[in-house]
């Protein structure tokens, strides 16, 4: 009496996302998005059916920054294999950074007329912590905003694959250390505004945040970076180190 064997059943390769030309019409799509939303936010009246108004302005603003992470985890878990469950903390370091540079722009112009920001102020602070000192420089700022993150994901990155953690257990870790950033974030001693973290922005490089120009240029600037990063990325991987 001979075992059954199972049939060897040849499953097909993986077919991609998108062919050539859809990824073409996808970079396409996204430089007509960049160009015609200034026109129909600006220009249209707001009473038009095609006037884009500021809410979706900024809702389209945020989705292309988080398509920014999601090329990050695609490159990482959709070419690794590598299941990150740590991508948001740092993606939100650098926004922290961001972040910290816009509460220095606003000057005595807050609640409480103090050259520190208005939650230091309410928690009695005399000065600014350490890891404020470059907050008040934008070219700094950029270089941190890629340094501080970068540096992070080296170091975990180092000590994890030189301990050969993979699989479940690094998803696990992330997780982990996402969560104890939560918690040390969320502490109003660390000095990144506790709970509520940093709000009421006024100005970026001196000029004002809340009038349609700016808002329509930071829009531009978000749809002109996720191209850049995605180009970076089709670059990465079809390059000799990505394959």
């Amino acid at each position: 009496m001979t075992t059954p064997t199972s049939p060897n059943i040849q499953l097909p390769a993986p077919a991609p996302l998108l062919t050539r030309g859809g990824w073409s019409a996808f970079i396409v799509a996204l430089i007509v998005v960049c160009a015609v939303a200034p026109v129909l936010n600006l220009w249209v009246p707001p009473g038009s059916m095609f006037h884009l108004s500021d809410y979706a302005v900024a809702l389209l603003g945020k989705i292309m920054c988080y398509a920014i992470c999601a090329l990050a985890m695609d490159l990482i878990w959709g070419y690794t294999g590598i299941l990150s469950l740590g991508h948001g903390l740092f993606f939100a370091l650098g926004g922290y950074v961001m972040g910290m540079y816009l509460m220095r722009q606003i000057g005595r112009d807050g609640n409480y007329k103090s050259d520190l920001p208005d939650f230091m102020v309410f928690l009695d602070w005399k000065e600014l912590p350490w890891h404020w000192a470059l907050s008040d420089s934008f070219i700094a700022t950029l270089i941190l905003i890629v340094a501080v993150p970068g540096v992070i994901a080296f170091v975990f990155g180092y000590f994890a694959f030189r301990s050969r953690i993979k699989g479940v257990y690094f998803s696990i870790i992330t997780q982990a250390m996402t969560y104890a950033a939560m918690l040390l974030f969320f502490r109003n001693e660390t000095g990144f505004g506790g709970n509520n973290g940093f709000t009421d922005f006024k100005r970026i490089l001196g000029t004002p945040i809340a009038t349609q120009n700016m808002r329509m240029t930071l829009f531009v600037l978000t749809g002109l970076s996720l191209l850049g990063f995605f180009l970076l990325a089709r670059w990465l991987v079809r390059s000799k180190f990505g394959r």
